[in-house]
């Protein structure tokens, strides 16, 4: 919320709140200008010097993990927009990266700007989801927000993707499959589910207001029931 600055005087005359907050709005659009100006020209780096503005995303990424939470969360939101100008693996692998960050406002907009990528070059995003599978480890977020948001693309592949996560030794990664797979609402997904309804591994799911703890069994077989299968 914007708050007037002390009265301060022109010539003798006091400057009216109302008068301040205008000033204040004027600085904001003249900020936002510049930021618009700035982000173009970053991005536009990447005709000619791909490279080199890829490998300064990619230093950029690591020094804001090491920043405090709010510069963090402004570093990481700003590189999310100008990779999402861009293409290619190496701009799906740090967007990813910038999902498993702890801050919300970046894993939201490197999500949206992921998703964008995806509707228009899905083998892309498809391979880096792979990738991200294979390398990230239990406790990583990006593990329960991928499964939700390449749901989100209307592709045959999707499926086959969430059965990377059922395999993964997160139990909350496999959880967040079962309940995306279940909201996808393909039937052809109930063979990769039917193997994890022995499964005790245990995972927190919302129960409300509250959360409960329910083994991943339990999850698939309520998935099973859902998607309209006997057990």
């Amino acid at each position: 919320m914007l708050r007037p600055q002390a009265s301060r005087c022109y010539f003798g005359a006091p400057v009216s709140s109302d008068a301040t907050l205008t000033e204040q709005l004027s600085a904001l659009f003249d900020s936002e200008r510049q930021t618009r100006k700035l982000h173009d020209a970053v991005a536009a780096a990447a005709d000619g010097r791909r490279d080199a503005l890829l490998a300064a995303i990619t230093a950029a990424i690591a020094e804001a993990d090491e920043q405090q939470p709010d510069e963090c969360a402004i570093r990481l939101t700003c590189i999310a927009r100008v990779l999402g100008e861009l293409d290619g693996a190496q701009v799906a692998d740090a967007l990813i990266d910038i999902l498993n960050n702890e801050q919300p406002e970046a894993r939201h907009e490197a999500g949206e700007q992921l998703k964008g990528l995806a509707f228009d070059r899905f083998k892309e995003v498809a391979l880096a989801v792979e990738r991200a599978v294979a390398r990230l480890t239990t406790g990583s977020p990006a593990l329960l927000e991928l499964p939700y948001l390449i749901i989100e693309i209307p592709e045959p592949g999707v499926t086959k993707l969430l059965e990377r996560f059922l395999k993964h030794d997160d139990a909350d990664a496999v959880a967040a499959a079962i309940e995306a797979l279940v909201e996808l609402g393909d039937v052809s997904a109930v063979k990769l589910i039917q193997p994890l309804v022995s499964d005790p591994r245990t995972t927190q799911v919302e129960d409300g207001e509250d959360e409960a703890t329910v083994t991943v069994g339990e999850l698939a077989a309520e998935a099973l029931s859902l998607l309209h299968v006997e057990l």
